[in-house]
């Protein structure tokens, strides 16, 4: 299907299309959202919200659609619609399940959806750290206190040591450091091993394979 859906437990990001920057921004409605007013970021939503988006040209940032722009541009049948989006808030709310058992917060995440002999199904990952945001649970009500953002279990560590080396999105990526290279692993090893309760061996297990794959396309060489 040619839309995304971002579904949004917390308003958070940085971006210029992030919920957050919109709504600090002052934009009435992002996303078509009808949001309280008073929000602080990394706030707990009432309730989870889509964000619809077409897929980001590469060094560019996700297209904001909202959900009614999806049925006028006629990007995606409504019948279909309602279906992706119940979907989506399903295997959300079972996410979230997941991740609270496991000591950690599922912010947000991203599904892409597809047709298989006209059925919904999805096709890509979904809930891992490169799919997903996640927070440590237990850092979440200290940090907000201190007016700073939980701690991250995801790409956004990342992304934050790309921005504090100047990296603005444009040309090559800057090379990553061994340091940098270990901890992003090791993040992404700890949230599958929190979400699954196994231990990660890399090459054993048919998920582990996949996160180990993704590890090396993303960083390269030796874990």
């Amino acid at each position: 299907l040619p839309v995304e859906v971002i579904v949004r437990a917390y308003i958070t990001g940085s971006t210029s299309t992030s919920l957050w920057t919109l709504y600090n921004d002052g934009v009435e409605r992002p996303y078509g959202l009808d949001l309280p007013k008073g929000l602080v970021k990394n706030s707990k939503l009432p309730h989870p919200v889509i964000t619809p988006t077409t897929k980001a040209e590469r060094g560019q940032h996700d297209e904001r659609l909202t959900c009614a722009e999806v049925l006028e541009h006629g990007l995606v049948e409504p019948g279909l619609w309602d279906q992706v989006q119940t979907v989506a808030l399903e295997i959300f709310r079972r996410g979230q399940e997941v991740a609270q058992k496991a000591g950690l917060i599922l912010v947000d995440t991203k599904y892409e959806f597809g047709m298989i002999n006209g059925k919904l199904c999805l096709i890509d990952e979904v809930h891992t750290p490169d799919s997903s945001r996640y927070w440590v649970a237990d850092s979440y009500e200290a940090a907000m206190a201190a007016g700073e953002a939980p701690k991250q279990f995801d790409k956004e560590h990342l992304r934050l040591w790309l921005k504090s080396v100047g990296y603005s999105g444009d040309g090559p990526n800057p090379p990553l450091t061994d340091d940098i290279k270990a901890e992003v692993s090791a993040r992404y090893i700890s949230a599958y091993e929190r979400l699954t309760g196994l231990d990660f061996v890399p090459g054993t297990q048919p998920v582990a394979s996949r996160i180990e794959a993704a590890l090396r396309g993303q960083f390269g060489g030796d874990l």
